[in-house]
């Protein structure tokens, strides 16, 4: 099995699982998003050595994990902006890694030397078919649950603010993890955990996620989205 196979069917595992402690919420989700952060903060403390590296990553694991809690929990709109973030950051980084593997175009940082500019183009391909995916989601959510959620139907993933909120959400994605290629590069380590196959640690994993979920949760705050 290809490099890349395994990083699709690790996305198909997270991707469901998350979202079931995302629907179930309250101490679910609590505990969820608590293992996480210990099986984070075990991969920080063992790989990053530098004590100002350890804090900041750490304070940023720490403000996304309530950035997830606080989203999922507030109301049904964060509750789909939260869905639509993680579908767009998994299409984002699937999209980056295939075009990149296949297209192959100019390296664009020593930071992270397998990026290259098809890579970026890829993620912001990918990153509109979360828009499809989630308007999907959400209709088959309200025709079949036994108590509809009352839906705002001012919300549409399908409006054009949506998609360039898309392509914005994607560069933050690559922006974040560029951000943490850049500690691990500092550290001369590659991953900081094999426990994900395709991914490496969790901290790999959600590297991205960090960034962009935080972002979504200080636009929903200033009422920018929805």
């Amino acid at each position: 099995m290809t490099n890349l196979q395994k990083r699709i069917l690790t996305s198909l595992v997270i991707l469901p699982l998350t979202i079931f402690f995302i629907f179930k919420g309250g101490y679910f989700l609590l505990i969820y998003l608590l293992s996480i952060f210990f099986v984070a903060n075990y991969e920080l403390f063992s790989v990053f050595k530098k004590k100002i590296t350890i804090l900041f990553l750490d304070l940023i694991l720490i403000i996304s994990l309530y950035s997830i809690y606080f989203l999922a929990d507030k109301d049904i709109i964060s509750f789909y902006l939260l869905l639509w973030v993680l579908i767009l950051v998994i299409c984002s980084d699937v999209g980056g890694y295939s075009f990149g593997k296949i297209f192959k175009w100019k390296k664009i940082t020593k930071i992270s030397p397998k990026k290259t500019l098809s890579g970026v183009f890829g993620s912001f391909i990918f990153s509109l078919f979360s828009l499809f995916i989630i308007d999907a989601i959400i209709k088959n959510i309200n025709n079949s649950a036994e108590i509809k959620y009352l839906f705002n139907s001012n919300l549409n993933f399908l409006d054009a603010k949506f998609f360039f909120l898309a392509i914005f959400l994607s560069l933050i994605a690559q922006i974040g993890d560029l951000t943490i290629s850049y500690f691990k590069r500092l550290e001369k380590v590659k991953d900081t955990g094999k426990i994900l196959p395709g991914h490496g640690g969790i901290f790999d994993r959600i590297d991205a996620l960090m960034f962009v979920v935080i972002v979504t949760f200080i636009l929903y705050q200033i009422k920018i989205i929805p």
